[in-house]
């Protein structure tokens, strides 16, 4: 979703279309590489471009996220079944994953997947959880979905079917022995979820590492704690487009 910048520091949310989605789809691959989440030619992020969400944009197979477009973005439907018949096919695990995703849950207009180090080091625990112990990870609180049903390169039918009924309503989904899928109704929030959760991440990893107990909040104040986190949904966006006049100045190509 584009993002205004205004003199009086206000960002209003402007009505997304396909190039638009393009740009900002190409910012989130090159703010991933600048945050150390990518690896090396592979995973993916997907936005959606039809009303249904199954005609979605996603990047080709095998690219480098810091050389990512707007114009390289595939434009894909997940109803195709001849998509990887195509000289130009996605990455196997890619269109298992967001294929079936875009194809049964409209809501989730934006999906990322990704390895990042804190949260895929989270999912290899036995008991993965989001424990609430600060803020940042309070904010997550109710709202990760946990698939424990790890069963290999995700490149069949099965594999992504079960990733899309547990991810269900949530915006994110931490893989048991995988990565995380993040979800979201635009890329600037799909960005913030993925930046927090990380860091969240982080935090949880190190305070298991001190080896003291663990500091956890009570159901109650981890839920008014992450609903206390609703009204800063703007930061988001104001977030995000930081990102992208910084792009604008040094790589400015990802518009291309």
């Amino acid at each position: 979703m584009k993002i205004d910048s205004y003199p009086d520091g206000e960002h209003k949310p402007l009505e997304p279309d396909e190039q638009v989605l393009r740009e900002d789809l190409a910012v989130a691959f090159r703010i991933a590489v600048e945050m150390g989440w990518h690896e090396s030619v592979g995973n993916h992020f997907s936005a959606a471009v039809s009303a249904d969400g199954s005609k979605f944009l996603m990047n080709p197979k095998w690219r480098h996220f810091s050389e990512i477009r707007a114009s390289d973005l595939s434009l894909l439907d997940a109803h195709d079944e001849t998509v990887m018949e195509g000289e130009n096919a996605p990455d196997p695990s890619a269109w298992c994953i967001h294929g079936t995703v875009h194809r049964t849950n409209p809501d989730a207009r934006v999906l990322f997947h990704c390895h990042p180090p804190n949260a895929t080091a989270l999912a290899t625990l036995q008991d993965p959880a989001m424990k609430p112990i600060d803020l940042n990870t309070a904010r997550f609180f109710g709202k990760v979905a946990i698939d424990t049903g790890f069963g290999g390169m995700a490149d069949e039918t099965g594999e992504g079917r079960r990733i899309a009924e547990t991810l269900g309503g949530n915006p994110v989904l931490v893989m048991g022995n995988h990565g995380v899928s993040i979800a979201a109704k635009n890329i600037p929030e799909a960005f913030e979820h993925l930046y927090f959760f990380e860091r969240a991440a982080a935090t949880l990893l190190k305070a298991y590492a001190s080896g003291q107990p663990l500091a956890v909040m009570s159901d109650n104040l981890a839920a008014k704690t992450a609903a206390e986190w609703e009204p800063y949904e703007g930061m988001g966006h104001a977030h995000f487009a930081y990102w992208k006049r910084w792009l604008a100045r040094v790589q400015p190509d990802f518009r291309d």
